[in-house]
């Protein structure tokens, strides 16, 4: 049974750290591009035992979030290249095997899948691992998926031909998964939304639409997770939002937006009146692990704006790229520093 989140809850933006003895990191630093199509090589582990010690793995990440004091966990995103392939390359209608070259946000060549037919969901793709996260931890426990205008930003369409019925195609398969995903135990159902600020036009005609339909039937606390990229992939980062307040017209229960490491005017967060804001406080761009009292220092800031009990801590991004150590670090900083400002609430 899940233990119920205190005020000021306390969670992740999905990924920990990888171990260095699952997969090969210089692979994914090197790359300095989050993989799109597979990259098999990233695997030090033959395939006949990578299941088991991606379970292994995402055991560490668990008592890792657990000991650190996280309130709302998640499996770590062990088992995937990257946030969205695991899930993308799992679909119907999608060539992988030949995949184009495209610019990516950053404008570097990027090999993506193809769209060569119908998209569809042929099976549960995290499903067993919603299972061994539920049955592993006793906190509230959450999942990521890629949400559907992102999906559709990651592929060359040779199919529909039509931006927008590839997003809502993408938004069928996303549905039927976290309504899976729920049914498994799901406390919380996150969709990564990166691109919506990416191509900020085209989110604006049907990026709402797309994530409403991928929501449509899913009960409980849902996000939309917006950021500017990976620290280790993105340097420079803009100061604002080009696509944000259009998010109070989605379905999504909370907001999830990248504070810490550009330093986010967050006056606009008056614009999701609606929303529950999930607040990046982790500066992930930085190697210095942040103290209690500068993590509170950022809570305070976003109490400035979103009342308490519209509010939950994060850090700004996925947490893939950094050493163990320093992530560790900097979640406990964040339990520590939630808890410093919730004190000071009950007064």
């Amino acid at each position: 049974m899940s233990t119920a989140a205190p005020l000021l809850p306390t969670t992740v933006v999905g990924s920990y750290p990888q171990p260095d003895w699952l997969v090969d990191r210089n692979i994914l630093v090197k790359n300095n591009v989050v993989p799109r199509v597979r990259l098999k090589e990233i695997w030090r582990v033959p395939e006949d035992a990578l299941e088991q010690a991606q379970d292994d793995a995402t055991l560490i990440a668990i008592r890792d979030m657990e000991r650190a004091g996280i309130d709302i966990i998640t499996d770590g995103e062990m088992r995937r290249e990257s946030y969205s392939n695991r899930f993308a390359l799992a679909l119907d209608g999608v060539d992988v095997d030949n995949p184009a070259i495209v610019s990516g946000r950053m404008g570097k060549p990027t090999p993506v899948p193809r769209v060569v037919g119908p998209i569809r969901r042929r099976e549960p793709v995290e499903k067993r691992d919603m299972e061994f996260l539920h049955a592993n931890t006793d906190r509230l426990a959450k999942i990521t998926l890629p949400g559907p205008f992102t999906l559709s930003m990651q592929a060359v369409d040779e199919y529909y031909r039509d931006e927008e019925a590839l997003a809502m195609a993408y938004a069928e398969a996303v549905a039927a998964e976290a309504r899976d995903l729920k049914a498994a135990g799901a406390d919380v159902i996150q969709l990564d939304e990166p691109w919506l600020q990416a191509r900020p036009e085209q989110a604006k005609r049907y990026g709402v639409k797309a994530i409403n339909r991928a929501l449509e039937g899913v009960a409980g606390t849902t996000v939309v997770h917006l950021c500017f990229g990976y620290a280790a992939v993105v340097s420079e980062k803009p100061s604002g939002y080009s696509f944000l307040p259009q998010l109070a017209d989605s379905a999504a229960v909370q907001i999830s937006i990248e504070a810490a490491q550009p330093k986010l005017d967050l006056g606009i967060l008056q614009d999701l009146s609606n929303k529950t804001i999930m607040l990046g406080v982790l500066d992930l761009g930085s190697k210095e692990v942040e103290t209690a009292e500068m993590v509170a220092a950022r809570i305070r800031a976003g109490l400035r704006h979103v009342p308490a009990e519209r509010l939950v801590t994060a850090p700004d991004c996925g947490m893939k790229y950094l050493p163990r150590e320093r992530a560790f670090g900097k979640l406990k900083a964040l339990a520590e520093g939630a808890a410093i400002v919730r004190r000071e609430l009950a007064g």
